[in-house]
């Protein structure tokens, strides 16, 4: 936005939107990351010049010349967030803001250059803003948001590159993961680490994922449906899912995760739960938890739930956890008490039925 609040986008709206009888009908079972809306954002870097050329624009494929830069060197950060319909109308972003920090710290880590928090936040206003029609209204549905930066200069030095591409594309979307409260199962991996001290664990790279997929194979081959990742230094901490933080309930009614400390993605989901676990009474600890630990405490019931959380995957009960030598039942396998409180706290705020004490909801329209 410029000084007098008035967006710096322009607009180029798309001459082939979808017909609203195709987008309705589609809108009604979307899946997740599958359909996408007519528009998008992009907005150039060039080294020298800053950012420029902003827009929203139709959707439309990216030409890339053979030798950029991110096609060899994979200099790309995203993020991931929601806009949510409000039942007394319009609608909502949850904590961009947070996002928007996220993005510029990841691209600090990446050698990219930092796009401005402004420029982030006028950028997924201005795409809900004018996509608004492809916002679900079914229960446990929004509109996904993804901002993404890649490096477009066509070279092959390896350098960090001088001109980049921002973007943004919104994805109508539904539940990741199917079954309601029915447990997922947990593989823990023994032969992959998803991150290490010093690496690039806590910006948010395609990278990340890309180590991760091997792992997350290998767990379906072995009938779960996420893996677990270990410390990669002494390879007995849990760390983190896939793509989801993780938490742990405890028989006295305490809640645990595993601290950050640079291997870990720093999620906009997992701290909104540490705040609203807290404003509910719950003890949260933010310490160090050993697989070793996990089995015992689930075997003598003194670990009554786990979860996973994350934008897309919201609160997701963990039922089972599994490696090569054993397996473990958490409670009775489902989504426990604290585990459905919490959800049930976050979506309450995400979806406008609940006071916002803490502001993270930005209305857009």
């Amino acid at each position: 936005m410029n000084k007098e609040g008035q967006s710096t986008l322009s607009i180029e709206k798309s001459l082939i939107p979808l017909p609203p009888a195709e987008r309705s009908a589609l809108l009604q079972n979307p899946g997740f990351g599958r359909a996408f809306s007519d528009h998008m954002v992009t907005i150039r870097y060039t080294e020298g010049r800053g950012w420029h050329d902003g827009k929203v624009e139709a959707r439309a494929n990216l030409p890339l010349d053979p030798s950029t830069m991110v096609l060899h060197y994979a200099q790309e950060i995203f993020e991931g967030l929601k806009a949510y319909r409000l039942p007394q109308g319009g609608a909502a972003l949850f904590r961009p803001d947070a996002n928007a920090r996220r993005f510029r710290n990841s691209a600090v880590r990446l050698a990219m250059a930092p796009l401005p928090d402004e420029l982030f936040l006028e950028s997924v206003h201005a795409l809900v803003s004018e996509d608004r029609d492809w916002i679900p209204e079914a229960e446990g549905s929004a509109l996904y948001l993804r901002p993404f930066m890649v490096a477009t200069e066509a070279a092959l030095g390896v350098k960090p590159a001088s001109e980049y591409l921002y973007c943004v594309i919104a994805s109508p979307v539904g539940s990741y993961f199917k079954g309601g409260a029915a447990g997922v199962t947990l593989w823990v991996s023994e032969n992959y680490i998803r991150a290490a001290p010093g690496g690039t664990g806590e910006a948010k790279c395609g990278g990340n994922y890309a180590a991760s997929l091997a792992a997350q194979a290998e767990a379906i081959r072995q009938g779960c449906d996420q893996v677990v990742f270990l410390d990669a230094v002494e390879r007995k901490y849990v760390e983190e899912l896939g793509g989801m933080n993780v938490f742990f309930v405890f028989e006295d009614g305490s809640i645990q995760t595993p601290p950050l400390g640079g291997t870990i993605l720093p999620g906009i989901t997992r701290d909104s739960l540490i705040v609203l676990a807290r404003d509910l009474g719950i003890t949260v600890r933010e310490e160090p938890y050993s697989i070793d630990q996990w089995r015992a405490d689930a075997a003598s019931g003194r670990l009554t739930e786990a979860f996973a959380c994350g934008t897309a995957a919201v609160v997701t009960p963990i039922g089972k956890v599994k490696g090569s030598s054993f397996e473990a039942t958490i409670g009775d396998g489902g989504a426990g008490p604290v585990t459905t409180k919490l959800k049930a706290a976050l979506l309450d705020i995400q979806n406008g039925r609940a006071e916002d004490r803490h502001g993270w909801l930005q209305r857009v329209f």
